[in-house]
């Protein structure tokens, strides 16, 4: 099992993040033709890795030249850009979970809806290309888990196109719910909104490092040179031995007998969207014979509240209940492979570095089939013989 731990000793920023998967070995090149996959204009920004150092710690600087006065997005307008880019589907699914959690975060800030969310400096062509320049840098690391330690909140304030907000700033102050933070480090914007946001949508675990052996480090350095520590984002790269892995979760459970059942699709779709690992519904009979569901949800135990939250919005349920519990897991990974109907994307299940299995994705499958007018089923079978050898 590959994990990752960002060891957050100085906090945590987009460029930072991108930075230290760099020096843990991404190639530069996975992140410049990920960009490259996005519809943005080819003057508006270029990219470079340097060396610099950070109060005698060397590390690298991820450094984005964009133009000098980026329009505002909206969230569904970055969503829509990234749908529509050629971005690997592991890659696009990894940012839109972070833009998502922005969104989802802005929106509380400021009361109202995430389609009504703008983005200022996070719609911003640089910070665009850190989500998007990390999700590919951690698909092509292939990662199974993600850990993260506590994390700074940092004092004073920051200049922001809202005006002067207090640090932490209101939306990377909402992203931190379910995290663990201190107040150990000194004044100045530590955790950037574009840093918890990564964090928020991928990490699995926070607190200590997990039991492994390491094998990588990478250092990036942040924009700042603060005089109380070095301004660096340390990733330490690790394995474990080989078998089922280990993780803990929260199940969100509660019972609906009094609702249309369209709008219970409605919100599957809204919990699955939110960063949910799963949820379903299973048949009931509850008091006076009525006929009812059981929903389900499994989450990461940080995004219990906010998905249980959701869950009371969305449906006519007044209360939730829930429970810790752990899984025992085989990891898996996607993976595109070539096949007589062109590149399809399929999931690898592994025990360890045995393979256990490929399945064809879903979505990828559909996709064909629809362009090429022909049965789903069939789609299914070419894929899994021509695709399925581990």
């Amino acid at each position: 099992m590959k994990i990752l731990y960002f060891d957050c000793y100085a906090g945590i920023a987009g460029d930072m993040t991108v930075a230290a998967l760099l020096d843990l070995g991404v190639p530069f090149e996975v992140v410049e033709e990920a960009v490259n996959c996005l519809p943005l204009p080819r003057s508006s920004c270029s990219l470079a890795v340097e060396r610099t150092s950070r109060r005698g710690v060397a590390a690298a600087r991820f450094v984005v030249h964009a133009e000098e006065h980026p329009p505002h997005r909206h969230y569904a307008d970055i969503a829509a850009m990234i749908e529509a880019s050629s971005l690997p589907e592991g890659v696009k699914e990894k940012a839109q979970r972070v833009f998502f959690r922005l969104a989802e975060a802005e929106a509380k800030v400021h009361g109202v809806e995430i389609g009504q969310v703008h983005f200022h400096e996070v719609g911003a062509v640089d910070s665009i290309v850190d989500i998007v320049g990390a999700a590919a840098a951690l698909e092509w690391l292939g990662v199974d888990a993600i850990h993260a330690a506590p994390l700074p909140l940092g004092s004073g304030s920051v200049e922001t196109a809202h005006g002067r907000l207090p640090v932490p700033a209101p939306a990377t102050a909402e992203l931190l719910r379910g995290m663990p933070v201190h107040g150990e480090a000194g004044p100045g914007e530590r955790v950037t909104p574009t840093g918890a946001a990564i964090l928020a949508a991928l990490a699995t675990g926070f607190g200590r490092p997990p039991a492994m052996t390491v094998t990588g480090v990478g250092c990036g350095a942040g924009a700042k040179d603060f005089e109380d520590i070095p301004n660096v984002l340390r990733l330490f790269l690790g394995e474990t031995e080989g078998g089922l892995q280990r993780d803990e979760v929260a199940v969100i459970e509660t019972h609906i007998d009094d609702m249309n059942p369209e709008i219970l699709g409605h919100l599957l779709e809204r919990l699955m969207a939110a960063g949910a690992l799963d949820a379903a519904y299973s048949p009931l009979q509850m008091k006076k014979n009525r006929p009812a569901v059981k929903l389900t949800v499994i989450a990461r135990p940080g995004e219990r509240d906010r998905l249980a939250s959701l869950v009371l919005r969305e449906t006519s349920a007044i209360g939730v209940r829930f429970y810790r519990a752990e899984r025992l897991k085989f990891s898996r990974a996607k993976e595109e492979r070539a096949t007589s109907l062109g590149p399809v994307t399929v999931k690898v299940i592994r025990d360890g570095d045995t393979v256990v299995r490929v399945t064809p994705e879903y979505d990828a499958c559909r996709r064909i089939a629809m362009e090429r007018g022909m049965p789903l089923l069939e789609v299914y079978r070419i894929v899994e013989r021509e695709a399925g050898q581990p």
